[in-house]
């Protein structure tokens, strides 16, 4: 396929009419091709595997296939994709049908078919993200998405922080690296296991203050977006949902993003979160006072939410004033405003009192029904036998608990500023503007799943959805690739199982326990890409080329005997153009160790390393 690739790019170059400034127009060639224009399909002739693959003999005649041509042609194998290219025809979407002829709704965008690994390792870094694959085949993408070697395990409990090779399907995981690499690593083990997903990714906003790179460009992160919630759907049990906290600036975008991956008809809410408890009297046209939580199921037909508690001030209104043996009851009206005149008749009650509906109104229930009901002293007249008669409503027989509305108020499921407090109280950082509260996740994560079940969130942040997860006996699994990971989420984490008593935790009598294990993915090439984007001059990145040389995982095409830095034409590109190209030569597929790979002496894994990947991934959950 390569050599195809090649000879077809090699044969087209000679046409003048397909080349600008060296460069192919993939829309002209595909504009040829569907017209069957006669030079470019002599041309095509010319070589014998193009005309092999292309043409079909169909008794002694050759029919040029155009449309696989042009299927050929339109796969970004072939060419990088570019926003013409998108603007001029759409491109390919599931099952290779154009989004013209698709009847359902969907987001298109420039290299929506691409991969965005977003690194980013400093909480103070704000460099821009790239497309490390934009031009990689299809298989070269699924190398890079292949599982990772995973290192640095650590039990962490309450007497402390321990090395750690075996593991038990009762484990929960703290991972720190790339979120997409670790999605696709999980999937080796956890695929179809996770009953909750609750996610609170970069808003977009251009907030500077995110700890996250919370500006991409609005298509970098529909791209982003899409890469890590396609890998979360597989992960989710057949009975899981997940839900993603979003503001207004994307929250619409993202929600027809995931009726594609998840199915439309898998939308089951969005909630309303009352984010701030006050007005934002400075706000230049609105107060931003809410949040959106998108709520999708992974197969809404076998999706239960579990009822809410019914608060105290609910149970109250329950009252046994006649002292009925069957317990407390509140009472509702006994009458209706669809009117039948069967059910319009006089009552009399008790004291002798005549009661009748109110005009063009009439009872519930039928004469016969209603005698049952007072047979079986299911009507109250009121203490004194002489009020309208109302129908008494028993705790015993309504549900268990509340169905969960879509409107979520800051005394409900707290705001913002308590979650800051809550987090303060805790480890006294400032790294978080807008943390979510642990009564808040509290809810989603007893709404969306059951004690023992595995609770994922793939950007931990301070670690909410982790803390409150143990708290309430769930398992999590939670990944986040900030280097704050050790000083903020694990310390978190570490506190809670010791016993903290912030958040939720005397609300769920929590007082310590349990213990969850820390790894992280084992970076290779990814280590040099870190080094050098903290370059701030040319004796930095002088001070990593050897190593890179020697230790990198370098792309076939690259020629190390051609390279020098001392060479002038390098020195004259800018610093951030000498980044770009060492980045550049270094294989985008070896970012992190294969687990394929594990085995191989090159990469001189300790055997304890490898007895713990060989526990991890063979755990049946």
């Amino acid at each position: 396929m390569q050599n195809l690739l090649e000879d077809l790019k090699e044969l087209l170059q000679q046409d003048e009419r397909l080349v600008v400034d060296g460069k192919l127009l993939k829309n002209k060639i595909i504009e040829l091709a569907l017209q069957l224009d006669a030079t470019l399909i002599k041309m095509l002739l010319k070589n014998e595997s193009i005309k092999k693959h292309f043409f079909q003999d169909v008794e002694g005649l050759l029919v040029f296939d155009k449309i696989k041509f042009q299927k050929f042609v339109s796969n970004k194998a072939f060419l990088p994709d570019s926003y013409t290219s998108f603007k001029n025809k759409i491109g390919l979407i599931e099952d290779d049908e154009f989004l013209k002829e698709q009847k359902d709704v969907v987001l298109a965008w420039p290299y929506k078919e691409c991969v965005l690994e977003g690194s980013q390792v400093s909480d103070k870094e704000k460099r821009q993200e790239h497309f490390w694959n934009e031009t990689l085949a299809p298989d070269e993408i699924d190398r890079l998405l292949t599982p990772k070697v995973l290192t640095n395990f650590k039990r962490i409990s309450p007497s402390g922080e321990t090395n750690e090779t075996n593991f038990s399907t009762s484990d929960s995981f703290l991972i720190k690296g790339n979120n997409l690499i670790a999605l696709h690593t999980l999937k080796t083990t956890l695929k179809g296991q996770v009953k909750l997903i609750y996610i609170d990714p970069p808003y977009n906003t251009g907030n500077d203050d995110f700890g996250y790179n919370d500006k991409f460009n609005h298509s970098s992160w529909l791209t982003f977006m899409k890469n890590r919630l396609e890998a979360a759907h597989e992960l989710l049990s057949r009975d899981g949902s997940i839900w993603i906290n979003i503001d207004d600036v994307e929250a619409h975008y993202l929600k027809v993003l995931c009726d594609e991956i998840f199915q439309r008809e898998n939308f089951v809410a969005n909630v309303i979160w009352q984010k701030k408890f006050a007005p934002q009297n400075d706000a230049k046209y609105f107060s931003d006072n809410h949040d959106h939580i998108l709520v999708f199921a992974k197969d809404k037909s076998n999706w239960k939410p579990n009822l809410l508690a019914r608060s105290e001030e609910t149970i109250a209104r329950y009252k046994n004033p006649d002292d009925d043996p069957r317990g407390p009851w509140t009472s509702g009206d006994l009458t209706v405003k669809t009117y039948s005149a069967d059910y319009d008749y006089p009552i009399t009650t008790p004291s002798g009192k005549v009661i009748n509906p109110p005009k063009g109104v009439c009872w519930r229930v039928s004469k016969d029904k209603l005698q049952e009901l007072i047979s079986d002293n299911r009507v109250w007249f009121g203490s004194d036998g002489g009020n309208v008669p109302r129908l008494k409503r028993f705790l015993t027989d309504v549900k268990d608990g509340q169905t969960p509305m879509t409107i979520w108020t800051h005394p409900e499921v707290g705001h913002n500023q308590e979650a800051k407090q809550e987090l303060n109280k805790i480890l006294e950082t400032d790294l978080f503007k807008t943390p979510k509260p642990e009564r808040l996740l509290k809810r989603i994560i007893e709404i969306g799943s059951n004690e023992n079940d595995f609770v994922l969130d793939f950007f931990a942040g301070s670690g909410t959805t982790a803390a409150t997860a143990i708290k309430l006996n769930r398992r999590f699994i939670t990944i986040e690739q900030m280097n704050y990971i050790e000083s903020v989420t694990k310390l978190r984490l570490k506190k809670v199982i010791d016993g903290e008593q912030g958040g939720i935790s005397q609300a769920v009598s929590w007082s310590g326990g349990s213990s969850f294990i820390f790894c992280e993915i084992m970076n290779l090439n990814q280590t040099f890409i870190d080094q050098i984007t903290k370059a701030t001059n040319l004796s930095d990145l002088q001070a990593q080329i050897n190593t890179i040389l020697d230790k990198g995982f370098l792309k076939y095409q690259f020629s190390s005997s051609a390279f020098s830095i001392e060479d002038e034409s390098f020195k004259e590109l800018s610093l951030n153009e000498q980044k770009r190209m060492l980045i550049e030569i270094l294989d985008k597929n070896m970012l992190y160790v294969p687990l394929s790979e594990i085995g191989d002496s090159d990469y001189e894994i300790a055997s304890t390393i490898k007895e713990a990947n060989a526990n991890f991934f063979s755990l049946k959950y």
